[in-house]
């Protein structure tokens, strides 16, 4: 009997002992229990430990729900700051792999990029190219001025608030989502010492972002922006029009009437946009600017630049009187395109003239 019992606790031992490896292997051994190339897994926010091993196992993502507890155990206090969010798997992964994933929250996003200078309707086609509806959709949440309502009570919607960055979002970011992040991005932009500048130089959010969105649009050289912010400046100041291409594109666009080109017949179109027309700023943005354009224009170059005009590389040539602009447009724009160049410049002079 004696040597039963003890043949028996060996046996137990042993077995235990084998239970416990085989177990511990199962912790070890990467497992990928599901056929797709790829699984998702949605954690819930305030969603429990056991409930989030249910819900791997459930995915393949883990093989049972006592190798996820014992993984839990092994993880120490990793096993508490399990994140929520969406997780996906495409790689067999040990039980430790996974829990480490969560408690690191690396959930799966999109990157979402809006480059600076772009109006609503441009916006909207690229999320709908990216999936994330339609540009429809965007467009309609694009209108609801109240997201800006504290920094712009003449917004009648959100050009020039949608803020131009790379946003990681989920996959089921929806528009109003998208346009909520977006304002609040441009909220963070628009600092506190940038409204206090904005407000010290006489002008309202409303004036800068416009005067900002059309320096935006008329160059995307860095070390150009505060030139160009000073040519409006300064024509602002002596009431000068600002005669400025992009506004009246934006007309035309509005309108459903641009297609590409600019004519000289368009620089008469009846539009408040049209700066050739009506004198000052147009009613509002007409595009998104990024912040460099926002502190060119609290912070524009000591110029007494009133004209440029495109060198047909990217750059511009600045002039301070109307002769010297002259010249400038018959050497960058006459001559350039009369010997060949390719195409029509960006600018041909008549947005500074």
């Amino acid at each position: 009997m004696k040597r039963f019992v003890i043949l028996l606790l060996v046996f137990v031992i042993v077995g235990a002992a084998s239970a416990a490896a085989w177990l511990y292997a199962g912790v070890r051994r990467p497992y990928r229990g599901y056929t797709a190339d790829e699984q998702f897994v949605d954690i819930r926010p305030g969603t429990g430990t056991r409930a989030i091993g249910d819900r791997l196992v459930e995915a393949g993502v883990i093989r049972d729900r006592l190798t996820f507890r014992i993984a839990l155990l092994m993880s120490g206090d990793r096993a508490t700051r399990l994140k929520a969010g969406e997780y996906r798997f495409a790689e067999a992964a040990t039980p430790g792999d996974v829990i480490g994933k969560l408690a690191r929250g690396e959930v799966y996003v999109v990157p979402l990029t809006f480059p600076e200078g772009l109006t609503i309707a441009e916006m909207a086609k690229i999320v709908e190219s990216k999936g994330f509806g339609s540009a429809a959709a965007f467009i309609e949440a694009s209108r609801d001025a109240s997201l800006v309502r504290d920094l712009d009570p003449a917004a009648h919607d959100l050009e020039g608030y949608l803020f131009p960055e790379t946003y990681p979002l989920s996959r089921h970011a929806d528009a109003r989502a998208i346009v909520r992040l977006m304002t609040d991005a441009f909220a963070r932009a628009l600092s506190p010492d940038l409204r206090a500048t904005a407000r010290a130089r006489g002008l309202s959010v409303r004036q800068l972002v416009t005067l900002a969105s059309i320096v935006e649009k008329e160059t995307a050289k860095p070390e150009e922006r505060p030139l160009v912010a000073s040519v409006y400046e300064n024509r602002l100041r002596i009431g000068m029009p600002l005669q400025c291409d992009p506004t009246v594109i934006f007309a035309l666009e509005q309108a459903g009437r641009y297609h590409g080109n600019l004519h000289h017949d368009d620089l008469f179109f009846d539009s408040p946009y049209n700066t050739y027309r009506y004198p000052g700023l147009p009613p509002g943005p007409i595009a998104a600017p990024g912040r460099a354009s926002l502190e060119a224009v609290l912070h524009p170059a000591d110029s007494t630049y009133l004209y440029f005009v495109s060198r047909n590389d990217g750059s511009h040539e600045f002039a301070t009187s109307f002769d010297e602009h002259n010249r400038n447009v018959q050497k960058y724009q006459v001559e350039y395109f009369r010997a060949g160049g390719p195409g029509r410049g960006a600018k041909t002079g008549r947005g500074a003239q």
